[in-house]
């Protein structure tokens, strides 16, 4: 068993998308062995020019591996990556410490806490914020739950790829944090989304509006990095809406099992659905502001 805060030797890597393409490459870099699995394996090609391995499938990957990491698009995909045929829970040595940097909801991410425990393994939810240029910069934000000493036995892969790591309590603590985080960026990008029709109204420059805004207390790490989709309405997707209207539907129903009222949460959600419904759901989250002209009857480019 690897001792806690050591640095591994070999790393199972499984999802190799936007995100986690570039976090498995840092890692390689970082002087961690590295087996990828991606279902479609050609996803894996970045990995092997880094000096990593790709591999056939999630056993070949995780077989003897040190840490395995997760990153893959919804609950049922990390369930599957884990308790299916073949899968992390069938295939990982006792004591192998397992980060899922998904997002998931909350009260899986606690169900499979247990169940991997029951097997010995040593199960981390550590969801992630900044999105693909975090990623790809490694200045990730990740929000850590599980037990101290297996946060802490992880501690060194997440630090590889986070800049701000935080354990925020028990197994599944950190799929809650990341549900708020979801909220409070939707919510963000929505009323920014607005206030960029409004300045576009009036005619004010907007380079300089957003500037301005961006120094005072408006200013936002969301207005930072995604003033120039608004701006250009540019939405190749650095964290596709899709992705978001899950992770809005996790906190949803994560706050009505708590009996939280949660009005914007609930308008944010309905606005997402109906990006979606419009055909938006490949496009970046900031496509949002697509809507927003759709309300006020401005002719969009792809209509």
């Amino acid at each position: 068993m690897t001792a806690p805060g050591s640095r591994p030797g070999t790393l199972a890597f499984v999802g190799l998308g936007v995100m986690g393409s570039p976090m498995a490459i840092h890692l390689q870099r970082a002087g961690y062995a590295v087996r990828g699995y991606n279902r479609t394996v050609t996803k894996a090609a970045e990995l092997v020019r880094a000096g990593g391995k790709g591999c056939a499938s999630i056993a070949e990957a995780v077989t003897g591996a040190d840490v395995v990491c997760l990153m893959v698009p919804a609950s049922e995909d990390v369930q599957r990556v884990l308790l299916g045929a073949g899968g992390v829970v069938e295939t990982a040595s006792p004591g192998t410490v397992v980060i899922d940097f998904s997002s998931i909801r909350p009260e899986v991410a606690r169900d499979l806490a247990e169940r991997g425990a029951r097997c010995g393994l040593r199960m981390v939810d550590a969801p992630v914020s900044g999105g693909e240029a975090g990623a790809v910069e490694a200045t990730l934000s990740i929000m850590v739950g599980g037990v101290a000493a297996d946060v802490e036995a992880a501690r060194p892969v997440l630090e590889t790829v986070g800049q701000t790591v935080v354990h925020v309590g028990a197994s599944g603590s950190g799929q809650t944090v990341k549900a708020a985080n979801q909220l409070i960026v939707a919510a963000n990008l929505q009323v920014l989304a607005e206030a960029v029709v409004f300045l576009e109204a009036y005619g004010v420059d907007l380079d300089a509006a957003l500037e301005v805004l961006g120094g005072g207390l408006a200013g936002s790490a969301v207005l930072d990095q995604k003033r120039d989709n608004l701006r250009e309405r540019s939405f190749a997707p650095g964290a596709r809406m899709a992705l978001h209207h899950k992770d809005l539907g996790a906190y949803a129903d994560a706050a009505r099992a708590a009996g939280v009222v949660s009005l914007l949460g609930a308008l944010v959600t309905e606005l997402m659905a109906s990006a979606i419904a419009c055909g938006d759901h490949d496009l970046d989250h900031a496509a949002l502001i697509r809507g927003v002209d759709r309300l006020n009857g401005h002719a969009l480019p792809t209509d």
